[in-house]
């Protein structure tokens, strides 16, 4: 039976521009725009990994945040359980510490890019609340 990878993501907002990060071209669905996060530890909460995560990955303190959306997905080679949050009060600027690419988008923008299939929920989700 194939492991499910259980990750927590955050989708960063400020001002009406969501921060992305671009995956790295070796990493598992490589070279595309992704909302930070990662991998929830054994013994760890969503929260805890999402705050641990985006220190890591993106140097910013969650102020707040709230739960968006939960995606089950099954990408052939790996299943995923993504538990995504909406950050909207965070300390520091958002910075990609893995030397990959990041940048402040709008929604608009968001329909344009190109992102793991399992973040299509997620930008329906947003789509649907601010129309």
């Amino acid at each position: 039976m194939q492991k499910v990878v259980h990750v927590a993501v955050g989708v960063i907002i400020r001002e009406q521009q969501y921060f992305l990060t671009k995956r790295l071209d070796n990493a598992h669905q490589g070279g595309k725009w992704e909302f930070p996060g990662g991998k929830v530890e054994k013994e760890e909460t969503v929260a805890q990994a999402l705050h641990r995560e985006l220190q890591e990955e993106i140097a910013i303190d969650i102020l707040s945040c709230y739960p968006l959306i939960e995606i089950s997905h099954d990408y052939g080679d790996k299943k995923v359980l993504l538990d995504v949050y909406i950050v909207d009060n965070f300390q520091q600027e958002p910075i990609a510490q893995e030397g990959q690419k990041s940048g402040w988008f709008s929604l608009d923008e968001l329909t344009n890019l190109d992102f793991p299939t399992a973040n299509a929920a997620i930008i329906e989700k947003l789509l649907a609340l601010n129309s």
